[in-house]
């Protein structure tokens, strides 16, 4: 009896084995495909330092190209206008004009010169014959956007609460007080410095696959455009994420209104650990804000 009760056990544990195992290589499985095709086609190019920036730069201007578009769209399209979280005040030429001139010296005098220091300076990128398990690679992305996301809320915060510090470098950010997808990019260069940092280095700092790396990259600038969008489309994360535990694009708007309110990038709970988390409501949409942070402002 106790015979078969071993033999029992350990057929089970041999099963359990093989299914870890097989689970494991079906994850792995799902990503290979994809892996193998980058690596045979365009492995010179995903091994230059270059590409991450490249990556970044193209899913942002891809991105805020569509909203710039729903924009201009929106006064003569009810379908897309309804959505709006200012419908009553659509975009503007001249604010389109501004928040772009002001993109593109950034990229020209910030970001061009970095991604020719990282080309020079930075050796290539080693790319392992593996992908990442589907686990790991979302476990990662996660990962960095926890991160991120305390790294950002302690950033912002302070910038908030030293007036020099605002007055220096975070209030050109909030010369728009309801914003659109072009102000996503519409700062000092430090501050564009800081969040290209943080979005670099944290994949580092937790061992990502190459592959996660350029995932939470692609995602990131996702994010920060949606935020910044000026729209509440229904598929928009925080309309997906439950309990009120994704930020969005309501609540940065309610920050443009509050500047005291709504810090975190991504989630919700330092905001309410920190009191400064607020749900957007009709009346903060048409608040006046905080004076000191608020001068010079546009809509």
């Amino acid at each position: 009896m106790s015979t078969g009760r071993l033999l029992r056990t350990e057929a089970l544990s041999w099963m359990s084995d093989v299914d870890n195992v097989t689970g494991g290589q079906s994850q792995g499985l799902v990503l290979q495909p994809v892996w193998d095709y980058l690596l045979q086609n365009h492995h010179d190019f995903l091994r230059s330092p270059l590409f991450p920036v490249v990556l970044s730069v193209t899913t942002y201007f891809f991105l805020v190209g569509l909203y710039t578009v729903l924009d201009l769209l929106a006064p003569s399209w009810p379908c897309i206008n309804r959505y709006r979280l200012h419908p009553d005040k659509p975009v503007a030429w001249p604010n389109i004009w501004t928040t772009l001139s002001v993109t593109i010296y950034n990229h020209l005098f910030y970001i061009f010169p970095a991604a020719v220091a990282q080309w020079l300076w930075r050796p290539p990128t080693p790319l392992p014959r593996e992908a990442p398990t589907l686990w790991s690679f979302f476990l990662g992305i996660l990962g960095c956007m926890v991160v991120f996301d305390f790294q950002y809320y302690l950033w912002h915060l302070l910038h908030h609460r030293v007036p020099w510090l605002y007055r220096t470098f975070h209030a050109v950010h909030h010369q728009y007080n309801q914003p659109f997808s072009l102000v996503t990019q519409y700062l000092s260069g430090w501050e564009l410095f800081s969040v290209g940092f943080w979005a670099t280095i944290d994949p580092i700092l937790l061992q990502c696959h190459c592959l996660t790396t350029w995932g939470f990259m692609v995602f990131n600038v996702y994010v920060s455009t949606e935020d910044h969008c000026g729209y509440d489309f229904p598929w928009a994360l925080h309309n997906l994420v439950p309990f009120g535990l994704w930020g969005g694009a309501p609540k940065h708007d309610a920050h443009h209104q509050r500047p005291g309110t709504n810090f975190a990038p991504f989630f919700s709970h330092w905001d309410w650990l920190g009191g400064t988390h607020i749900v957007p409501t009709p009346s903060s949409q048409t608040s006046t804000g905080e004076p000191d942070e608020m001068k010079g402002r546009k809509d």
